[in-house]
């Protein structure tokens, strides 16, 4: 007996494809093409690009077209599509998970994959280093690997193969063995120039300016990818981005790259489609990081004041323009399994916050301001660093004097996660469809300096740890289920960290660019089916 069974054949990838050309001359669609080059817009550039050792968006944007996960999201049956697995299957005892790996899959560099290359990216790369595999697979214990096919992976306690599950596609991408196997792992060249299973071989970096992938001509599935190339252009400058599309220098901008404001005018242009479909999968967070080694915002008062000073109406209707919705906490109101509205508020009401500020013993001086602090906007998005802005306004208004640091995003990522030399940092943390991927991550104590977006705050309660424990090895799914909405209680009372708003976002392409937004992590995703038509 199993808790859930997968299974498809190895060359169900080719007989799909074949399956969806049939009905697109069923239906009249037209019909991929092959060739040519997509140019997309990137405004950023990771200093790691492999996705087993950082799993952010930011680096799956370039590298999930390169290495592999075991399986990806779909919007169909049990919501996983098999990639470099064909088969998953977990014990009812949640001690182990069997992988079936597909047959006829070769390195780029022409070596042959196996599960050797599974079982050493498991246990030298996402359980040790990745920045969410050490916190979900903190219990996996070993791989075996009885054959070339298959991967078994044991655990010292119960798992839930429900996380399990959820978190392949964005925490189980399979690197080569035979590249990292000597040598320090974090300083390989291959984190930067990768090598990987996928429909791109990655050709080139020019800092500054472009990426540049190519077609896998020997890829698994047969007949992709349609692409020649992708070039990701270094674009920093939203407003170039649209000017770029508009003319037709890139043909597709994805993660909101375009201003919001722009949205409206771009979806009247000819030849332009905005797109809101393919970000299911990644939903965001906008969050406040509070430094609680800093004695006044240690103090549950001040936290609570500071969240009652914050008009997430205005922040939704201003900052996002509509295209984001309130929050209420560290589980997102889409979860239908997970989420809950049965938690402690914190409404936009200055009154209550000044009055809470004044019973925590911080008067207003001379100046009218009650104590100074450092807050450290995101540079990710437009709206982390306009939020900050806001953020400052609405803390004056309440006798906080919020000072505005304006780091990099490599400054950025030391200074909050590894030297913790902050008070308040705007985050925007992942929600990846289980707390336990990448949610409790930003509430448990203990964790090593330098982990990126995880509890670098100082924060630590005895009672949060024991319940994120107790849910993370719960095999049950409705004790599961109630464990993390008692999780989200907990954190609306204590308020560790503040979630202000969730959002997705928007691409914006070119209407020749066929086959966009077709899964819930698009964007993130493989492109291998993804053609241009003209």
């Amino acid at each position: 007996m199993t808790m859930q069974r997968r299974t498809l054949l190895a060359g169900a990838g080719a007989v799909g494809a074949a399956a969806l050309t049939r009905k697109a001359r069923a239906q009249g669609a037209p019909m991929p093409r092959s060739g040519g080059i997509l140019t997309v817009a990137a405004d950023t550039e990771p200093r790691n690009l492999n996705p087993a050792m950082v799993a952010s968006n930011g680096v799956f944007y370039v590298a999930s077209k390169v290495i592999e996960p075991l399986a990806e999201m779909t919007t169909q049956g049990d919501g996983l599509a098999p990639r470099l697995a064909t088969h998953w299957e977990g014990t009812p005892d949640g001690r182990s998970v069997t992988f079936t790996l597909r047959e006829g899959v070769s390195w780029h560099d022409g070596r042959p994959f196996s599960s050797a290359d599974v079982a050493f990216s498991a246990m030298r790369l996402w359980k040790p280093l990745q920045n969410l595999g050490r916190v979900v697979f903190k219990a996996l214990e070993s791989v075996d690997t009885p054959d070339a096919r298959t991967a078994i992976f044991r655990f010292s306690e119960p798992t839930p193969f429900q996380m399990i599950r959820n978190a392949v596609p964005g925490l189980a991408s399979v690197v080569p063995r035979h590249l990292y196997e000597v040598g320090d792992i974090a300083a390989n060249p291959a984190n930067t120039r990768l090598v990987g299973t996928g429909p791109f071989r990655f050709a080139e970096h020019r800092p500054g300016e472009v990426y540049r992938l190519e077609k896998n001509p020997s890829y698994w599935e047969a007949g992709r990818p349609y692409l020649d190339q992708i070039i990701f252009r270094v674009l920093p400058d939203r407003g170039a981005i649209a000017a770029a599309l508009e003319a037709n220098q890139i043909q597709l901008a994805a993660f909101s790259a375009v201003p919001l404001a722009d949205m409206e005018r771009l979806a009247r242009v000819p030849g332009i489609a905005v797109i809101p479909q393919g970000y299911d999968g990644i939903t965001y967070q906008l969050t406040v990081e509070i430094n609680h080694r800093r004695k006044e915002l240690a103090d549950a008062r001040v936290r609570r004041a500071i969240a009652h000073a914050i008009d997430r109406r205005f922040v939704v209707d201003t900052i996002f323009l509509g295209y984001a919705k309130p929050s209420t906490g560290p589980v997102p109101a889409f979860d239908r399994q997970f989420y809950t509205a049965d938690v402690p508020s914190t409404p936009f009401d200055r009154r209550r916050a000044e009055a809470l500020l004044d019973e925590a013993g911080l008067p207003r001086g001379a100046n009218g301001m009650r104590f100074s602090l450092r807050l450290l906007p995101a540079p990710w998005f437009e709206q982390t660093r306009q939020f900050g802005d806001y953020l400052r306004q609405a803390l004056r208004a309440v006798g906080i004097d919020a000072q505005i640091v304006n780091n990099d995003a490599p400054a950025h990522l030391r200074a909050v996660y590894t030297d913790h030399a902050f008070d308040l940092a705007i985050g925007s943390p992942v929600y990846r469809n289980d707390p336990a991927i990448s949610t409790t991550i930003l509430y448990e104590s203990g964790l090593p300096a330098g982990v990126p977006f995880a509890n670098q705050y100082g924060y630590a309660s005895v009672d949060m740890d024991g319940l994120i424990r107790r849910a993370a090895g719960t095999i049950d799914t409705a004790e599961r289920t109630a464990l993390y909405q008692s999780f989200q209680k907990l954190a609306g009372t204590e308020l560790p960290l503040i979630h202000v708003a969730e959002f997705t976002f928007i691409t914006v392409a070119r209407r020749s660019v066929m086959n966009v937004a077709n899964n819930p992590r698009w964007a993130t995703s493989h492109w291998a089916d993804t053609w241009l038509s003209s």
